[in-house]
């Protein structure tokens, strides 16, 4: 693996220019166990070096702490990254575990603001909703967010697992940067009807969880294998007898990685880079990691180019996965389409 940058593209026809691979930062502070400040933070670092420029947090991670966290990082290389962040998960103080869909006005006023002074900057690159309360008008939901962007808080906007008609309906008040969905070789539900609006409305796809929230790479085979503290334990896809027949489809992921002296999860990770030119839109992956080499390992995946038989051969396979990616799948876009 060489140390060049990355190359470079349009996060949809409106937005900014990033590196054509991001960086999850969630886990840093939230969700998979216990984290190494230090090592996240030379992390960090390391993924700049190597042309990633846009970093995902949301308010929801940590109760607002991973915003905080990657705040020293944004200030001393504020002209370098682009800054995404989401509003909508409300946290209720007496139940820290739950998590209550909120797409008002009043409440993405506040949750900016909030954002702003954690994250100690005077603008969002890229402000998301992160989920779709369907109780409150996507109109009037954007029609606030719009506004901010007129205030010079947010310079623009994007949502996550959201429908095609509800991007459309969006898009239609305001431009859409990007839309953020799960999309991997065990995720494609976006493929059918999210991908085409977008490509038709110029907006760039960011996908969350492109190794499969790291069962695509092999680092964990079951439940089981987590802490206790690992949100992933409660995903139906990685329980029981699910996890043991979605494990033995990572063969043909295996064979295509020695073939191209690549590791699992670079075959995964070169996969979704691929959909790019397959369907024809920016197509802008954010995998997380809290180690520097792994940011390298992912990042060599821009340069693996999969051949058409390949591609073939993955193609099969999140039709035979076992269980959903969420226990509740209505605040997905699957779950409404």
């Amino acid at each position: 693996m060489t140390d060049g940058r990355i190359t470079t593209a349009k996060l949809g026809d409106n937005g900014p220019e990033v590196g054509v691979q991001g960086l999850g930062c969630m886990g840093m502070s939230f969700g998979y166990g216990p984290a190494d400040a230090d090592a996240s933070r030379a992390t960090l670092e390391r993924a700049l070096e190597l042309g990633v420029t846009l970093y995902d947090t949301a308010d929801a991670y940590g109760a607002g702490e991973n915003e905080r966290f990657l705040s020293p990082f944004f200030k001393a290389h504020r002209d370098e990254v682009v800054i995404a962040t989401k509003f909508a998960l409300s946290i209720p103080p007496d139940d820290p575990t739950r998590r209550i869909v909120r797409n008002d006005p009043p409440y993405i006023r506040r949750a900016v603001e909030e954002s702003l002074k954690r994250l100690d900057v005077d603008v969002i690159d890229l402000y998301y909703m992160h989920r779709r309360d369907v109780n409150v008008p996507i109109e009037e939901s954007v029609g606030t967010m719009a506004d901010l962007v007129r205030e010079g808080k947010v310079k623009h906007l994007g949502l996550s697992e959201v429908t095609a008609d509800e991007l459309r309906a969006a898009h239609a008040v305001h431009p859409i940067a990007a839309v953020q969905s799960e999309w991997s070789l065990f995720s494609r539900d976006i493929e059918p009807k999210v991908v085409p609006a977008a490509r038709d409305l110029g907006v760039a796809l960011v996908p969350y969880s492109p190794l499969g929230r790291g069962f695509l790479t092999g680092s964990f085979a079951k439940a089981e294998d987590l802490t206790s503290d690992d949100f992933r334990r409660q995903q139906p896809r990685f329980t029981g007898d699910n996890a043991a027949r979605n494990a033995a489809l990572l063969e043909p992921i295996r064979t295509i990685a020695s073939s191209h002296d690549a590791t699992p999860g670079q075959i995964a990770l070169a996969w979704v880079q691929q959909q790019a030119a397959v369907h024809n839109l920016p197509v802008i992956p954010i995998p997380g990691t809290r180690k520097p080499t792994r940011v390298e390992e992912n990042v060599a995946a821009t340069r693996i180019v999969l051949t058409d038989e390949q591609l073939d051969l993955l193609d099969g396979i999140a039709a035979q996965v076992a269980g959903n990616r969420y226990a509740d799948m209505a605040f997905t876009s699957a779950g409404r389409e």
